[in-house]
C-alpha cells in the first residue's frame, strides 16, 4: 500500500479504494492510548498550513479536517492532523481546500493548542505505518474510475552515535548494551531505558515514554540491534541523552549472526530497504565480536538457589495478592528438584483453566511480582510466553524448623538491573522451539507424583501465634521496597540489642496519640527538630506580639514593588502596608500575585490570601524589609501555611526576591521563596506510637512520615475535613475499638531499631519505614 493515493471521483470510488478491514472512527470516539493501525477517519480539509522545516529537517505539514460532511458542525468536529516527513512533502502537493480525506493507520496525541477544536490531534507518518486517501472534488474531465497512487520511498539518513548533538533530533542505528523493560510509571506512561553503543565506542542512554508499551522497542536481550527514528538528543551532565519525540519509532532485531532479519515492532507499515538489511548485518559481526557471550536463561531444573537469573516460561494462571503485588503460575517443561512455597489465594481468584492448573502442579512454580511490575502482570494473558529479568529464588528456612525448607520466588519493586517483564512474540523462532518442547512434555509421569507435604510449616506459623491460613490473610498495609527479608517474630526482635532492619508482621494493639489531629507536627530535615503546629489563637498572639515592635508604618521603597497602604475595618486608625511585587514592571492579576504584608492580624492574613496567589508576611527595618518572624508561617498560599526552622535559617531580606521577579516566568512557590530567603523550610509529618502484638510479644513502634503512610500529605489533614475523616476511618479500620486480638487485622510493616541516648540512658528504639495503607483500605 503506497503511503499516498489520489482518488479522482465520487465519495463511493473512495470507499472503493479502501481496505476492508479498517474502521472508521468518529471524532467523539477518539480516546487517547488505543490502537489506531487499522483505523480511518474521514473528513473534509477546511484549513491547509503552509509546508514547512522543523528544527531537525524533517519536513511538517499540517492540515484541519472537519470530521461531518455537515459544515454546520460545531467546532468540537474539527480536528488538527500533523503529517511528517516525506508523507507532508507528497500530502502538499496534491491536498486542497474541501478535498474529502481519508487517514488510516494514525497516532493519537493531546493537543496542546486550545483553540476549541478537538482535544486530540492525528499525528501521520510513514513510519507509523500511515496511508492518505485524497479525494478531489468532482470535475468534468476526470474519469470518476480512476485511482492514481504515488509511490513514497522515503530516504533517511542514520547519524552515528559519536556525532550527536544536543537539541537535535536524529534517526540512528545501535546495539544494546542494557536495558529496562516496559514498566509503569507515574500517570497512564510506560517508560523504557535503553543504553546503546555503535561502531565509534560512544555510549548514548535513551528513556523511552509511551502510553502504548507496546510501541516502545521490543528488545529481548543485551546484544540486539535497534533502529531509532526521530529520537531527541539532549546533553545531560556532559553526556548526550536520548529522549522520545513525536513520530518516535523503533525497529528491534536478533542481534545474533546468521538468524533472520526480521524487525520485532507493533507497527503495522514501516520502511526497510536493502541498506538496511545491510546495516542490521554490519552491526551484528560487531556485536559478535565486542559483546560477551550472552547468559543463557536458567531452567527450573537447573536452580541453584540463592540466585538472580533470567526466566523464560509459560503463564497458566495468575491473581490478585492485595495491592501491591501479583501472583503468576509459570512452568518451563522442566521440574524444580526443590520444594517450592505456593501462595493461598482463593480459587476462583486465580485467572485460567482449573483443569490445565491442576495437571500442571508438580511443574510449576508461583511467582510474586511487586509495586511497578503489578500493571504490566495484571495486563498479561494467560498462555503468553514471558520473560523476567533479574528474578530472585531463594530458600527459605524457619527458625524453629531449620529440617523445613522451600523456595520463594521474587520479582522485587523497581527497576535496578534491569528488573521487568516482557511478553516474547509468537513468531520469534526460539518461541516456536520453546512452544515445542512444551508440547512434548508427558505430563503423565508429573501428574501421578505429589510433591512432598509440609505440615510442619503451619506448627511454625502457629509458634507464632497465628496459623497457615491467617498468615496468608491480606494484609491491611504494603510493604514499597525489601519484600525479600522475611518476617521476624517480636520477641526476637526485642531480644536483640543490635540495631538492624526488620520485616514484622503483627497486629496494632492501641496508637498514640487518640486524637488524629495532635499527630501533625513540624519536623526540620537539617537539624532533626520537631516542634508543635500552633492552632488559630496561638498563631494570632504570636503574630500580634511580632508585630507589635514595629513603629507606624511607612511605605518602604523598594524596585520590584508598589507598595500602597489599606485602612483595616472597625479597627479606627489601624492600618496595614501591602507590598505587590511587580514582574516586568507590572501589577499581575491578584491570583497570580505575590504581596508583601507589613501589619496586620491573621484575620486579615487569611481574608488576603483567599484573594492572592501568595503572602509573605515582613516588618520594616531601617533601610529594608524582613520576614517578620519565623515563629509565624513564613509564606501563606491559600489554607497551606509554611514554615521555617529557627535554628537552621539564615534569613534574608526582601530584595532578594528581586532575582525570581526578574524571570521570565517567576514560580512563586514555597520552595523558590525559601531559597531567595535562606529559610530552610520545616516539613509537615505524622507523628505517632504503635504497639504492636505478633502472639509472640509487645513492641513500640514510632511513625514519622509526610504522606507516604498513609497516602495523604500531613500538611493538609489539619485544614481538610475530607482528610481528617479519611485518617479516622483508617485508623479505626487498623485498631477497631471494642475487638480483641484474634479479630484485628494484619498490619505487615519494615521497621528499623536504633539507639538514642539522653542525659541519664541510652535506648533502643524502634521506627516503621517503606510501609504505606492498601489502596483498597
Amino acid at each position: 500500500m503506497m503511503p499516498v493515493q489520489v482518488v479522482k471521483g465520487s465519495l463511493r470510488v473512495l470507499k472503493k479504494a479502501l481496505p476492508r478491514n479498517l474502521r472508521r472512527v468518529e471524532p467523539q470516539d477518539l480516546q487517547l492510548g488505543q490502537d489506531y493501525a487499522e483505523v480511518c477517519f474521514q473528513g473534509t480539509v477546511v484549513i491547509i498550513c503552509q509546508l514547512t522545516t522543523l528544527g531537525n529537517g524533517t519536513s511538517f505539514f499540517k492540515i484541519v479536517l472537519q470530521g461531518s460532511e455537515d459544515s454546520s458542525s460545531t467546532a468540537g468536529t474539527l480536528i488538527n492532523t500533523l503529517v511528517f516527513g516525506k508523507l507532508a512533502e507528497d500530502c502538499s502537493k496534491h491536498v486542497h481546500k474541501g478535498d474529502t480525506v481519508v487517514v488510516a493507520g494514525f497516532g493519537l496525541a493531546k493537543s496542546i493548542n486550545d483553540d476549541g477544536r478537538h482535544g486530540c490531534h492525528l499525528e501521520v507518518s510513514d513510519e507509523a505505518g500511515s496511508t492518505i486517501y485524497i479525494c478531489t472534488r468532482p470535475s468534468s474531465t476526470r474519469n470518476a474510475s480512476e485511482t492514481v497512487a504515488m509511490p513514497v520511498v522515503p530516504k533517511y539518513t542514520y547519524t552515528p552515535l559519536n556525532n550527536l548533538k544536543d537539541g537535535t533530533v536524529v534517526n540512528l542505528y545501535g546495539a544494546v548494551k542494557f536495558f529496562k523493560p516496559p514498566y509503569a510509571c507515574k500517570g497512564t506512561d510506560y517508560c523504557s531505558v535503553v543504553t546503546l553503543v555503535d561502531q565509534s565506542n560512544t555510549k548514548l542512554i535513551c528513556t523511552l515514554f509511551n502510553t502504548n508499551k507496546d510501541a516502545l522497542p521490543q528488545i529481548y536481550r543485551n546484544g540486539d540491534i535497534v533502529r531509532f527514528h526521530r529520537i531527541k538528543v539532549r546533553e545531560f551532565s556532559g553526556q548526550m541523552q536520548g529522549i522520545t519525540s513525536i513520530g518516535f519509532a523503533a525497529l528491534t532485531f536478533d542481534g545474533t549472526i546468521g538468524t533472520p532479519v526480521v524487525p520485532r515492532t507493533s507497527s503495522k507499515g514501516f520502511t526497510f530497504t536493502d541498506e538496511d538489511r545491510k546495516t542490521v548485518e554490519d552491526m551484528r559481526i560487531w556485536v559478535a565480536s565486542n559483546f560477551p557471550s550472552d547468559v543463557p536463561s536458567a531452567k527450573l531444573c537447573a536452580i541453584q538457589p540463592p540466585m538472580f537469573f533470567e526466566f523464560i516460561c509459560q503463564l497458566v494462571g495468575k491473581a490478585k495478592v492485595d495491592g501491591y503485588s501479583y501472583l503468576l503460575k509459570v512452568w518451563d517443561g522442566t521440574k524444580c528438584p526443590f520444594p517450592s512455597w505456593k501462595v493461598l489465594v482463593k480459587e476462583d481468584d486465580i485467572e485460567g483453566d482449573g483443569i490445565l492448573i491442576h495437571r500442571l502442579r508438580n511443574l510449576t512454580v508461583d511467582i510474586v511480582v511487586y509495586d511497578n511490575h503489578v500493571k504490566l502482570a495484571k495486563s498479561l494473558k494467560v498462555g503468553n510466553i514471558i520473560k523476567m529479568y533479574n528474578l530472585h529464588v531463594k530458600t527459605h528456612i524457619p527458625e524453629d524448623k531449620p529440617e523445613v525448607s522451600y523456595l520463594q520466588f521474587h520479582l522485587h519493586g523497581g527497576t535496578g538491573y534491569g528488573r521487568g517483564i516482557i511478553v516474547l512474540q509468537e513468531s520469534e523462532t526460539d518461541v516456536k522451539e520453546f512452544k515445542a518442547f512444551l508440547d512434548s512434555v508427558d505430563l503423565t509421569e508429573s501428574e501421578h507424583s505429589e510433591r512432598p507435604a509440609f505440615p510442619e510449616l503451619e506448627t511454625t506459623y502457629s509458634q507464632l501465634g497465628y496459623s497457615l491460613d491467617r498468615c496468608q490473610q491480606l494484609s491491611i498495609t504494603v510493604l514499597t521496597d525489601h519484600q525479600h527479608l522475611d518476617v521476624t517474630a517480636l520477641n526476637t526482635i526485642i531480644n536483640s540489642r543490635s540495631p538492624q532492619q526488620y520485616r514484622v508482621r503483627a497486629k496494632l494493639r492501641r496508637f498514640e496519640p487518640v486524637k488524629l489531629h495532635q499527630s501533625v507536627k513540624l519536623h526540620c530535615p537539617m537539624c532533626n527538630s520537631l516542634q508543635e503546629v500552633p492552632d488559630g489563637p496561638q498563631l494570632d498572639l504570636i503574630i500580634q506580639e511580632a508585630s507589635a515592635s514595629r513603629s507606624n508604618i511607612g511605605l518602604q521603597s523598594t524596585s520590584f514593588c508598589e507598595s500602597v497602604l489599606w485602612d483595616i475595618e472597625n479597627q479606627g486608625q489601624c492600618s496595614v502596608a501591602v507590598h505587590f511585587v511587580e514582574h516586568a514592571e507590572l501589577l499581575q492579576n491578584p491570583e497570580d500575585s505575590l504581596i508583601l504584608l507589613e501589619g496586620g492580624k491573621l484575620k486579615e492574613i487569611l481574608k488576603l490570601s483567599k484573594r492572592f496567589k501568595g503572602i509573605i508576611p515582613v516588618r520594616s527595618t531601617e533601610d529594608s524589609l524582613v520576614l517578620l518572624d519565623l515563629s509565624v508561617p513564613f509564606f501563606w498560599q491559600g489554607n497551606l501555611q509554611y514554615y521555617g526552622c529557627k535554628h537552621c535559617s539564615n534569613p534574608k531580606a526582601m530584595s532578594n526576591l528581586g532575582a525570581v521577579a526578574a524571570q521570565e516566568d517567576p514560580s512563586w512557590d514555597s520552595t523558590t521563596i525559601a531559597q531567595a530567603l535562606g529559610v530552610v523550610p520545616l516539613q509537615y509529618v505524622f507523628v505517632m506510637k504503635f504497639t504492636l502484638d505478633d502472639g509472640t510479644g509487645l513492641l513500640d513502634a514510632y511513625l514519622m512520615d509526610c504522606e507516604k503512610f498513609f497516602q495523604m500529605p500531613a500538611s493538609e489533614v489539619l485544614i481538610n475535613n475530607i482528610f481528617q475523616e479519611n485518617m479516622e476511618k483508617i485508623m479505626e479500620k487498623l485498631c477497631p475499638a471494642g475487638k480483641n486480638l484474634d479479630e484485628l487485622p494484619w498490619l505487615e510493616c519494615f521497621i528499623k531499631s536504633y539507639y538514642v541516648r539522653d542525659e541519664t540512658e541510652e535506648r533502643l528504639c524502634y521506627r516503621i519505614f517503606d510501609t504505606m495503607i492498601a489502596e483498597d483500605v
